[in-house]
């Protein structure tokens, strides 16, 4: 009891924002909100759109529990969105150093994770903002080369080299991805609208074929089939079933 009425002066409650009541209660000597508590909290006001809030919450997480990848990426998240809030009111400074921030803590997650895809991708979002498109590019490579090729990194890749007009290696890239992940129907969806932009009808079709095989409830595959006049394999294979 007596342990428990220090914990209980030591309190401070700080009232960071009002969706309902809630409060973040800051606590020295062992006590206040879990971990959990705190992650939950954060992520509630991250979906709340209060960013700063989310990340106190974030911070605190990290406090009591160090170095966990999907916290270090919230941070790194809670730190992007601000940059976007600073960049539209016109503070480009403040901006850049929530960038800086954002890419300090996926770094740390990475290193935590290396296999941690969302902090991987969020680190490229951080760079590109930054304006550092050639780095975010040899991060992508990195991460294919020494964390492992997925179907998703190699779109990444075709996606930034499409940007730069580079149309022959990111057709490169798409094949790697549909070599890498045959069977995932969203990087042949992927690689079809790719195709499609550039005009390239049949291979599209081929593609979109592809996905709707492995994913026949994508109502985009079903309405880009259907307005090219394909008929979908698998909906010939159900009409000639006994």
């Amino acid at each position: 009891m007596k342990r428990q009425g220090r914990c209980i002066q030591h309190m401070t409650r700080i009232h960071l924002f009002s969706f309902g009541t809630l409060f973040l209660i800051v606590a020295v000597g062992g006590c206040g909100p879990s971990y959990q508590r705190l992650r939950l909290d954060g992520q509630t006001a991250m979906a709340q759109g209060s960013y700063g809030p989310a990340r106190v919450f974030f911070i605190q997480a990290e406090e009591k529990s160090p170095r966990r990848a999907d916290n270090l990426y919230d941070l790194g998240t809670c730190s992007v969105m601000l940059a976007r809030e600073k960049f539209e009111q016109r503070n480009h400074s403040a901006a850049m150093r929530e960038l800086d921030a954002a890419t300090d803590y996926y770094s740390s997650a990475i290193e935590v994770n290396p296999g941690h895809i969302a902090s991987l991708e969020g680190r490229n979002v951080a760079l590109k903002l930054k304006g550092q498109f050639d780095e975010a590019l040899r991060n992508a490579e990195w991460a294919v080369r020494y964390v492992g090729p997925s179907g998703k990194q190699f779109i990444y890749l075709a996606n930034e080299l499409e940007e730069r007009g580079d149309n022959e290696g990111a057709i490169l890239r798409y094949r790697q991805a549909v070599t890498v992940e045959p069977n995932n129907p969203a990087v042949h969806a992927a690689f079809a609208q790719f195709l499609l932009r550039h005009h390239n009808e049949a291979a599209a079709v081929h593609h979109l074929q592809a996905a709707y095989d492995l994913n026949p409830d994508d109502p985009w595959v079903s309405e880009e089939l259907s307005r090219r006049g394909a008929i979908p394999s698998l909906a010939s294979q159900h009409s000639a079933a006994p």
